[in-house]
């Protein structure tokens, strides 16, 4: 087959899975992978398994290619593929022994290359911080938080842009608000990336002045940022995002201006309904304020929606808590 025939083909896979239509693209991507043995078009090929839920199949694949011995992007792969199978023993083992401090320097015992993707977008998230976030994923599962503390902290040091890793850093409170703020000091963020420096600092536990907090919001709502700076109308800010305002709503229910933080969350959730954070803050708002009603509306809701998700029942004992059915709410936050 020749080669603008088979370029057409890696063209179909992209656009399969860029349609979410998965079975498809495994089927196309298989016959291309066939045609050439490329060990690019066997990592598309074990992608579209992955991405169609075939993650036994797409781990057979990557470990049959003697390629993941060498190859950071195949043994990262294969080792998602461990990850979705619950076997973190041997998702661990996938990615090669590495030793990690508690600041969150580490190295590699192995050193592997990483393949040159024909599909790679300009700005990649580094590989290294991929697996090291999904170490601690690894360790988390296997309830070793100190492990799981020290990888999180390796990837979002390996690269910024892994939001992940401090996400779980924040929302599992494993750091104190001084190696908080230590970590963010420490991060190397690139020269246009000085927003989301400024909106990390935001996200961190609150317990500067207010005038210091209230900065940092006022900073990150009022900054501009050209998309375009020859056209000066094409002008972005964060004011209206959501997560920033989620922020916001939390540093006031910190504050116990819970009637500011209501009005706020309420206003987020006519916005965007699904919103998890916003929804947890706005039910603790709601509970300080006695809005019984409120809160037996979002219960019902969440229950319906999410009925394996701890924060629905907790809804529920927030609601029989407001009504001072207490007997009831023990049962619902236990």
């Amino acid at each position: 087959m020749k080669e603008e025939e088979i370029e057409r083909l890696r063209g179909v896979v992209r656009d399969c899975v860029s349609k979410h239509l998965y079975s498809s693209a495994i089927f196309f991507s298989d016959k291309v992978a066939a045609f050439t043995s490329d060990p690019a078009d066997i990592y598309m090929q074990a992608q579209a398994l992955f991405l169609g839920r075939h993650y036994r199949r797409a781990f057979h694949l990557l470990n049959a290619s003697q390629i993941v011995l060498r190859d950071l992007r195949f043994r990262y792969l294969a080792a998602k593929c461990l990850e979705e199978l619950k076997e973190w023993d041997q998702c661990l083992q996938m990615l090669g022994e590495a030793n990690v401090d508690e600041h969150g320097n580490f190295s590699d015992i192995k050193d592997s290359n990483v393949m040159i993707d024909k599909d790679s977008e300009d700005r990649e998230i580094n590989i290294s911080s991929a697996i090291c976030f999904l170490r601690g994923r690894a360790y988390e599962a296997m309830e070793n938080r100190s492990q799981a503390r020290q990888w999180y902290t390796a990837a979002i040091r390996a690269d910024p842009l892994c939001y992940e890793a401090l996400e779980c850093l924040i929302e599992n409170h494993m750091l104190t608000y001084e190696e908080e703020k230590s970590l963010l000091s420490s991060l190397q963020f690139a020269q246009e990336d000085g927003w989301l420096s400024s909106f990390y600092s935001c996200l961190i536990k609150k317990y500067d002045k207010a005038s210091v907090i209230e900065e940092k919001f006022n900073k990150l709502e009022t900054e501009d940022i050209s998309m375009e700076p020859s056209n000066q109308s094409l002008i972005c800010t964060l004011k209206n995002n959501t997560d920033l305002l989620a922020c916001k709503a939390e540093y006031y229910h910190q504050c116990g201006e819970y009637q500011k933080c209501f009005e706020l969350t309420s206003v987020l959730l006519e916005k965007d309904p699904f919103h998890l954070k916003s929804t947890m803050v706005h039910i603790s708002a709601a509970m300080e304020l006695g809005h019984s009603n409120e809160l037996y509306l979002m219960a019902c809701n969440l229950v319906k929606d999410y009925p394996q998700k701890a924060f629905s029942w907790f809804a529920v004992g927030c609601y029989y808590y407001c009504v001072k059915k207490y007997d009831q709410a023990r049962r619902y936050f236990r």
